[in-house]
């Protein structure tokens, strides 16, 4: 059986950190949640070592996930796979995320929808995916 072993969900809605959470963790993922890049900062200097994140793409303190994710990257020193989230449908979204490198989901997001870009970000980035449930 093949898992992800640390996954960082940066959002400023508790109620999508706790969903992404509990469907993670289903799939036997240890997950670690913040409210916005500087939360997951501090996961990360207090030991957390992702093996992806997803991130909303507009943050409460005014930063985009773009820029959160490339933080986290940058405090460890790796370009851990990630992919952003949103409930903004502008096209603009879809091109910003493309320009940096991003897969963008839209919200709401379905388990079945989670891993199948799990599934397609991580075979591409030689990362183990979850087994079981979706």
């Amino acid at each position: 059986m093949v898992r992800i072993d640390w996954a960082t969900v940066i959002d400023d809605d508790t109620l999508v950190l706790e969903g992404m959470r509990g469907t993670l963790q289903g799939w036997g993922c240890q997950v670690e949640t913040a409210i916005s890049g500087t939360a997951a900062l501090a996961c990360v200097e207090d030991g957390a070592s992702p093996d992806l994140i997803i991130s909303d793409f507009r943050l409460a303190d005014g930063q985009s996930g773009i820029e959160a994710i490339e933080q986290v990257r940058a405090a460890l020193g790796t370009r851990i796979p990630a992919f952003i989230i949103t409930g903004d449908t502008a096209p603009e979204r879809l091109r910003e995320a493309s320009a940096g490198g991003f897969h963008l989901l839209h919200k709401p997001v379905t388990p079945m929808a989670l891993r199948t870009t799990l599934n397609r970000l991580l075979k591409a980035s030689d990362v183990n995916v979850p087994a079981g449930q979706g």
